[in-house]
């Protein structure tokens, strides 16, 4: 008889890991070898430390990058990895990539949904879309759908969506997605991370049957080339750097900190049979006090109602279902 799934309960486990854990140090006597690894980005900043503690512990892993080239030269001298041809923002290059991979037939045991942009100057792609919602969830929305036959292939995959605190700047903004006429690009960032939250709780409901979960994971605050659309300027003003532009915030990761948690969401056995939860500090999250820090997460970002209407408007949006 089918179970019904249980949703996970937004609230710590204990893990034994926390701020200052890196992503090898949640990887030790982990063994990945055999294992696939999907990391979208996996050659710049948490991107590459997550590529590089995969591959420490055994695993094959394929990096989608817009940048090629680049990926290549970041990633030269280590073993075991491989780049591909990928713009998120380009649901045409997002079918390219799927169909190759599928061609390939190889199953994937690991999804790591890491890259992305953040606050961009207002940018279009597609049929108007806002670039940061664009990129940041309609891409690896189709990508996954388009590679769902090889994810429920194996003996159970898991997919991380990395997400931020940044998804408590916005809820998904029903009304004007794309930010027409009001483009504020932090807030757009914002929605672009609870769109992030949102689709790993659908995901994980519809996945869990099939061997499949899925979870939500804030790295932290790190200073990478996530950065690149902020001046020194605005940095300075949000306390994150000094006039010369060293990283002044205490409360920062390094990025092999910042990898940490997705690597720990993709790999830990401690969440065997859980899912659809947001992540932080290598646990997973408490539910955000309603006044104070920007901790825990926001009611809004694993509604599973708000989940299942934004997966039917991603659909409807892309052309792609699957999962």
């Amino acid at each position: 008889m089918e179970q019904a799934y249980r949703r996970t309960p937004q609230h710590k486990i204990d893990s034994g890991f926390g701020l200052r854990s890196t992503a090898a140090q949640v990887l030790a006597g982990i063994d990945l070898s055999g294992k696939l690894a999907l990391v979208t980005g996996g050659y710049s900043g948490l991107g590459l430390e997550t590529t590089k503690a995969l591959v420490n512990a055994g695993a094959r892993v394929i990096v989608p990058a817009r940048r090629p080239e680049a990926a290549e030269e970041a990633l030269s001298g280590i073993a075991n990895v491989e780049v591909g041809r990928l713009d998120l923002s380009d649901l045409g290059s997002v079918k390219d990539f799927a169909e190759k991979m599928l061609e390939r037939g190889a199953s994937i045991d690991l999804a790591i949904l890491n890259a992305g942009v953040m606050a961009s100057p207002e940018t279009r792609v597609g049929p108007g879309w806002e670039l940061q919602f664009a990129t940041n969830h309609l891409g690896h929305f189709a990508l996954i759908n388009r590679l769902w036959p090889l994810l429920t292939a194996g003996e159970g995959a898991r997919v991380v969506a990395t997400s931020s605190t940044g998804h408590h700047f916005s809820p998904i903004r029903w009304d004007n997605l794309n930010f027409e006429g009001n483009y504020r690009k932090f807030e757009a960032y914002g929605q672009s991370k609870t769109a992030n939250s949102l689709f790993a709780v659908e995901l994980d409901r519809r996945g869990a049957e099939q061997g499949v979960r899925a979870f939500a994971a804030h790295p932290g605050g790190i200073l990478t080339p996530l950065q690149r659309h902020l001046s020194r300027e605005e940095m300075v003003e949000l306390k994150w750097v000094d006039e010369e532009g060293n990283g002044i915030n205490p409360g920062f990761k390094t990025p092999e900190q910042g990898a940490a948690t997705q690597v720990w969401a993709a790999t830990s056995p401690q969440l065997a049979g859980k899912g659809g939860v947001y992540c932080e500090d290598c646990d997973i999250a408490e539910p955000a006090p309603e006044d104070g820090p920007r901790v825990g997460v926001k009611d809004y970002a694993v509604d599973p109602e708000e989940a299942k209407r934004l997966w039917e408007l991603s659909e409807r949006l892309t052309g792609t279902s699957g999962a």
